[in-house]
């Protein structure tokens, strides 16, 4: 069944609309034409009260008089006419014949409607005088009604419905072609790489069908800009991040150092360069794919005892300086490996930042059905200003946070590894140092 904001409800009040529209139209109109054609014109009525005015005038004359007037009557109407009594009766020398007698019962007054159903010419009633005396004739051809009846009629039944079919179908247009020309220019837009154009907002909007395409198509353009914006941006930034190495390769290659030396400078740059590309690889992936990470309870406890183990190792540092402050009962929400890596990173960047004999601690605090996992360590923190442009691909902030060697992609990764697991990441300055914040749903 479609929903209350659908393109069918619209399309079947535009229909029934239209369909009531030109039946009550078309009625109305015939109706109207049929009343107002059949009443006699002014000029008309006019010229028949004369000739009542004059069989008054004639008959306060006398018979006589009355009789000359009906035969001068005759010569200017050739139709017949009596003047008789308010009994029907015949006055002056007329005589009537049986079947005119029975005619005089089909007489209507002259300012009523004339039907059209009889093939005569109708006979019509004129007031002499207030006596109920009354001039009865047979209405002039020329005198006819319905003149302009054909003509009305085409007009109520042919033209007033091409007229409002025109009107349905410019309705029709402006409700579903016009907006999917919009979208077609769009769409288009799109294939030419135009992917400033977004969908007009009259379109974006409307909460119908048309309304919904129009949200999806304007979602995949930005989603596309964004993404070509991304993997232009990563290519410029992975060109620049590669010319520093392959700068110091070239001037180890020219320089006169010892063949064990320049292999451990060669194999230095040449791991730094793989995890770069690595990195940059991965971060391309997550942003173009975004997969949906498979959750599951993650327990906390061991997964940071595993990166502690795992960073000491690589750091050299000792154990005691990487702590933790975990309530019994923290588990999260998450895939195991995404946030293993997504903590790692930032496990990494806190050892990459902290001072020497600096600390390390990681805390969970509740906060309704989700856990707010905090990584804290002791460097100088970042400005206000620089919280979230850290996790941008690229961000190093040596000024704010020296001794950093990295290429400014671990936070990065580990931003979308988390929002990609349906959490949120980020940075606050502790007292002192930076504090980096994950929060996942609770199990």
């Amino acid at each position: 069944m479609p929903n209350r904001h659908s393109l069918f409800w619209k399309l079947a009040i535009l229909v029934a609309g239209f369909c009531l529209a030109m039946i009550g139209a078309s009625d109305y109109l015939g109706t109207r034409i049929d009343r107002q054609t059949s009443y006699l014109s002014h000029e008309a009525r006019s010229l028949l009260e004369g000739y009542a005015d004059e069989a008054a005038a004639a008959l306060q004359r006398g018979p006589g008089a009355l009789e000359r007037w009906r035969q001068d009557m005759r010569q200017r109407e050739a139709g017949w006419l009596v003047v008789v009594d308010r009994r029907l009766n015949p006055l002056g020398r007329q005589e009537l014949s049986d079947e005119e007698r029975q005619s005089l019962t089909f007489v209507r007054p002259y300012d009523w409607p004339m039907s059209r159903r009889s093939a005569k010419l109708p006979l019509i009633a004129l007031p002499v005088d207030a006596a109920g005396t009354q001039l009865i004739m047979r209405l002039p051809e020329r005198m006819r009604p319905w003149r302009n009846h054909a003509l009305l009629t085409l007009f109520a039944v042919y033209l007033l419905p091409v007229v409002l079919s025109v009107l349905f179908c410019w309705l029709l247009f402006s409700l579903l072609i016009a907006p999917l020309e919009r979208l077609r220019r769009q769409a288009n837009a799109v294939r030419g790489n135009a992917l400033d154009t977004l969908v007009p907002p009259s379109i974006a909007k409307r909460r119908d069908e048309l309304g919904e395409l129009g949200r999806s198509l304007e979602y995949l353009t930005r989603r596309l800009r964004d993404a070509v914006a991304q993997q232009q941006q990563l290519l410029r930034d992975l060109s620049h991040e590669l010319r520093t190495p392959l700068s110091r390769l070239r001037v180890a290659c020219e320089s006169d150092l010892g063949d064990t030396e320049l292999r451990d400078r060669v194999e230095r740059e040449i791991g730094s360069m793989q995890q770069l590309v690595d990195n940059t690889l991965e971060l391309a992936w997550l942003d173009s794919e975004q997969p949906r990470f498979a959750c599951q309870p993650v327990d906390i406890h061991a997964l940071w005892e595993l990166l502690c183990e795992d960073a000491c190792f690589e750091s050299g540092w000792p154990r005691e300086r990487i702590r933790s402050a975990l309530p019994q009962d923290c588990q999260v929400l998450g895939n195991l490996n995404a946030l293993a890596q997504a903590m790692e990173n930032v496990l990494r960047n806190a050892i990459r930042h902290s001072p020497p004999h600096g600390c390390i601690c990681l805390s969970a605090k509740r906060a309704g059905d989700e856990w707010r996992l905090s990584i804290e360590d002791q460097g100088p923190g970042v400005a206000e200003s620089e919280l979230q442009p850290i996790f941008r691909p690229f961000s190093r902030l040596s000024a704010a946070r020296p001794g950093g060697s990295g290429f400014g992609l671990g936070l990065a990764i580990a931003h979308r590894m988390v929002r990609l697991q349906g959490g949120r990441i980020w940075a606050e300055n502790g007292n002192p140092g930076l504090r980096v914040v994950i929060q996942l749903q609770g199990v």
